[in-house]
């Protein structure tokens, strides 16, 4: 199958090109710098669409006009794209920060949109994925969790501090973190491409979210270091604005879609996510 990947060289597009090659897939990675043209989409039967600005930054206002603008206008230009040559099926990126924060209470994909930042730039994500249902395509979009994985991503933030002794839970750690193991994400990528009955939204997280104390206590023991260190709310507000809201918001999202589907999590536990991870 000729499958087309935006961002394949970023955390989780490495991780997934290398499972989907691996099981004889032909994969062409396309760069949203600047408008695909049709010919790079042609004959491709899936598009994994994975691009987009980083939100792990400081939300200046012009880092919030590209995290927005690489979203919706890299989603329009990829879809303008598709046209000529429709795929089978788009398996689309979002976020939980769809939600908004939501205290302990738990998150179906039937839960609605917040307000703020991040759940207005998903959904403005998601409606412009959802337009290629109107080329015939199969949309699944993918409300993806902290995604914990080995060389990359959240986790190789946060371990510097831990592995220095430094480690600690983030503000009052009551909120609640909806994460991911990297390949249980990817797994869950080709499932959603290759099960053609499936579309819609799903919940890429575990079916086990943690609070922000349960997860620091588990990194603290995978990584046989100290966790005594508490990052006070009002210092992450200092260091980085309004993108703090992330560390702090509270998001209990559950893969309740995925579970009705049959998908199986290899790594359901974040305790033994973590061990497996640390011991790469």
């Amino acid at each position: 199958m000729d499958i087309a990947v935006t961002g394949a060289s970023g955390f989780i597009g490495h991780r997934a090109t290398e499972l989907l090659q691996a099981r004889g897939h032909t994969i062409r990675p396309i760069s949203l710098r600047s408008a695909p043209s049709p010919d790079q989409l042609t004959g491709c039967n899936a598009v994994i669409h994975l691009a987009g600005e980083s939100v792990a930054q400081r939300w200046t206002a012009s880092a919030k006009k590209r995290i927005l603008d690489s979203r919706v206008e890299g989603t329009r230009a990829l879809l303008a794209a598709m046209r000529e040559h429709p795929p089978n099926v788009l398996v689309s990126a979002s976020g939980i920060g769809y939600y908004g924060s939501c205290g302990d209470r738990i998150l179906t994909e039937q839960s609605p949109a917040g307000t703020d930042f991040l759940g207005q730039v998903a959904a403005a994500w998601e409606h412009e994925a959802q337009e290629a249902e109107k080329l015939g395509v199969r949309v699944v979009r993918l409300r993806i969790g902290t995604v914990m994985g080995a060389g990359g991503g959240a986790l190789s933030k946060m371990l510097l501090p831990f592995r220095m002794g430094l480690g600690g839970r983030l503000g009052p750690g009551t909120q609640w973190m909806s994460w991911i193991h990297l390949d249980d994400l990817c797994a869950l990528i080709l499932f959603a491409m290759g099960e053609s009955t499936l579309r819609g939204v799903f919940n890429a997280t575990s079916p086990h979210p943690v609070t922000n104390s349960e997860f620091t206590r588990a990194l603290a023991h995978a990584a046989h270091r100290p966790a005594v260190l508490p990052v006070p709310a009002f210092a992450l507000r200092l260091l980085f604005g309004e993108m703090s809201e992330m560390l702090l918001g509270s998001q209990r999202a559950v893969p309740e879609a995925a579970l009705r589907a049959g998908f199986e999590f290899r790594y359901p536990e974040i305790g033994a996510a973590l061990i497996q991870i640390l011991s790469e």
